[in-house]
């Protein structure tokens, strides 16, 4: 897609939601997920998007598929770069090079319940953007990728604090 697309279609969504500011909120569709065998689970969603999940062998799964922690890395990476592609496009500006690669540090004690002071997600996340465009000065591009991760999904809910709830069903 063009930038130009990109950005009237930005605009268009932009323009609808302040005068509709009513129809912004709504429900993501669901995933479910389902355990295939050992620590192989199966997520899928409405319209048949499917996704599946291993563990590595060093703790009993498989290995044959990339980790929950893994996608959940792969799931803020590409939001992040899709975000900031998304504003680049909305001020008109086409980008010659965007590459984002996220990591985290961890410590496996509070996967397992070990120490009560160890959370059992990332301790801390890390985030670089490698960003480029002809004639856009650093400043513009660091001002994009600064509103980007900001107004970025995945990455407001892995950095900020979202309500959750759990709800238990026994069969």
């Amino acid at each position: 897609m063009s930038v130009e697309h990109i950005q009237n279609s930005v605009n268009d969504v932009i323009a609808y939601l302040k005068e509709n500011p009513n129809d912004a909120r709504s429900t993501s569709p669901p995933v479910t997920a389902v355990m295939d065998g050992g620590l192989r689970c199966r997520a899928t969603g409405e319209n048949g998007e499917s996704v599946v999940t291993d563990m590595p062998q060093a703790v009993g799964g498989g290995g044959s598929a990339p980790s929950p922690g893994w996608l959940a890395r792969a799931a803020l990476a590409t939001c992040d770069a899709t975000r900031i592609a998304l504003r680049a496009a909305e001020l008109g500006i086409e980008l010659d090079t965007l590459t984002v690669v996220m990591d985290s540090i961890n410590d496996d004690r509070g996967l397992f319940g070990l120490d009560k002071s160890v959370r059992a997600g990332p301790l801390s996340i890390r985030t670089r953007v490698t960003i480029g465009a002809a004639g856009v000065s650093d400043k513009a591009l660091r001002e994009i990728v600064d509103y980007a991760v900001v107004h970025s999904p995945v990455a407001d809910g892995c950095r900020g604090e979202t309500p959750s709830t759990v709800e238990i069903t026994i069969n």
